[in-house]
């Protein structure tokens, strides 16, 4: 992982001895690769992954693929914004980390400076006293690249990183595809176990029989075993991300798992098991004085302001919960972030800024809470109030529907009726309502009946006339609008 143009691919390119970033658009990975490679007479996969946009979903569906993240950086060119946020992602999956700071070669490059900016994120180089190891490479002209490849055997052995190579079959899809010829693809990692041409598997909502099994290079296998990663054809439908791959005893077994309504409750309770924290949901916690850690992506629209409220943040104090900012940055809310907190379990806290349009969209998605303040007390006191169980509920507005009021009407012991014509919408006996006069807001209030020939409704539908009486509101005139809507 790493910032763009740091040389992530060229580095594993190298390690290869291949050619995939000379051929690809613009130098930089335009998808998914996995890549297994032998050194030492033992097995080392490789997931390069165009951005943390994957590496993040696949987290988000439950299934941590990595039991190593390294993190490439540039000596000529530094901590980056991308840097950040690989090591806060990789630090929120909790795998161990791997600095491999790349192009010592150049002359402007200052790899003391990469490992002393480190420091700013709780990164401490052994050579400085720590125990996070920093190897200084060159993928371009082969420098130290057998130290690296030491060090990633090193920490696995030091982590006792291991699986049961004779277990059942299992594996997770890190990317899938529809070929015009094969039909639905997904690549894999095998993670428990070995898995065969023939097999019957379930995977996400489907099961197939895989079809045919292909190694990294296109060529055809038998089996594929622990740690490998393989292409493998046979599902029914293009399988997600993150989806688990399981095999079992025979095509039967997974058509008896489908048939049982029990197994269907169960995988919808798998896909919807990841909620994302609220503070409403902070508030009932601490209200039950359960313990719990608020994780919160901080976004905001200037270093000053960042640095202002994280210290506040840092500054409240309460034994039972604790915050935890796991990724700061000046900017816009964007996807990325909706996908860091949807795999971690955070909310998105903006100061000065709002989402982007993509991210607007995916926070609904994902579940995730964002929340975007204008003033800083406003910010520091509803964590407080969470904390503390005294949040008051967020109150949302949701819109109804618009009428046109077209004649008014005095009916004894009844008042002013508004004969109206629903223009867009549904009104609802007992929707809030705003009458608006000229384009101003003149009278806030409540429908209190509503009326179709002469007859008492619940409801009136967007096309049809109905009259409306409004509470303790009488003061409506020809061409006022309705505004109808409900609090929640």
């Amino acid at each position: 992982m790493g910032h763009v143009d740091h040389g992530k691919t060229t580095l594993l390119d190298v390690i290869r001895e291949t050619s995939v970033a000379v051929g690809e658009v613009g130098g930089i990975t335009q998808r998914i690769g996995a890549y297994q490679v032998n050194y030492k007479g033992r097995k080392i996969t490789f997931i390069d992954t165009p951005g943390h946009e994957a590496f993040t979903s696949i987290r988000a569906r439950g299934a941590r693929v990595t039991d190593i993240a390294v993190i490439v950086v540039a000596a000529d060119d530094g901590i980056m914004p991308q840097t950040v946020e690989a090591i806060n992602h990789a630090k929120d999956a909790g795998v161990p980390i791997i600095i491999a700071i790349n192009k010592i070669d150049l002359p402007n490059s200052n790899p003391d400076k990469i490992k002393k900016d480190l420091t700013g994120y709780n990164l401490v180089t052994e050579e400085w006293g720590g125990d996070t190891i920093c190897i200084e490479i060159s993928a371009k002209k082969k420098t130290n690249l057998d130290e690296f490849l030491e060090m990633i055997l090193l920490v696995a052995d030091l982590n006792e990183i291991r699986g049961n190579p004779n277990s059942e079959g299992t594996g997770i899809i890190i990317e899938s595809r529809l070929d015009k010829g094969l039909g639905p693809v997904g690549t894999v990692i095998i993670k428990r176990g070995k898995i065969k041409v023939g097999d019957s598997f379930v995977a996400g909502d489907s099961f197939g029989r895989v079809r045919s099994i292909r190694d990294e290079n296109g060529k055809k296998l038998e089996e594929a075993v622990l740690s490998q990663p393989v292409e493998i054809t046979g599902f029914p439908s293009v399988p997600k991300a993150g989806d688990k791959l399981f095999i079992v005893k025979n095509e039967k077994v997974a058509k008896e798992l489908f048939s049982r309504k029990d197994y269907e409750r169960k995988m919808m309770k798998v896909a919807d098991s990841r909620k994302s924290l609220t503070l409403e949901k902070l508030s009932e916690l601490a209200k039950e004085n359960e313990i719990k850690k608020l994780k919160i992506i901080l976004k905001a629209d200037s270093d000053g302001s960042l640095d202002a409220v994280e210290k506040s943040l840092n500054n409240i104090r309460e034994e039972k919960i604790k915050i935890d900012i796991i990724h700061k940055a000046i900017g816009a809310i964007n996807d990325s972030d909706i996908l860091l907190a949807a795999a971690s379990d955070a909310i998105v806290v903006g100061f000065g800024v709002v989402p982007t349009q993509k991210a607007d969209v995916l926070y609904k998605k994902e579940n995730v809470e964002v929340r975007t303040y204008d003033i800083i007390y406003k910010l520091i006191d509803d964590i407080t109030l969470a904390f503390k169980g005294l949040l008051e509920p967020e109150v949302k507005r949701i819109y109804k529907g618009k009428a046109e009021v077209r004649e008014v009407f005095k009916l004894p012991k009844v008042g002013i009726i508004a004969g109206s014509y629903i223009l867009e919408g549904e009104v609802e006996r007992g929707n809030l309502v705003n009458v608006i006069r000229d384009g101003k807001l003149i009278h806030e209030g409540k429908v209190a009946t509503l009326h179709r020939f002469k007859e008492d409704v619940k409801k009136v539908l967007s096309g049809y006339e109905c009259g409306v009486r409004l509470e303790g509101f009488q003061d409506l005139v020809k061409e006022d609008t309705l505004e109808f809507y409900e609090e929640k």
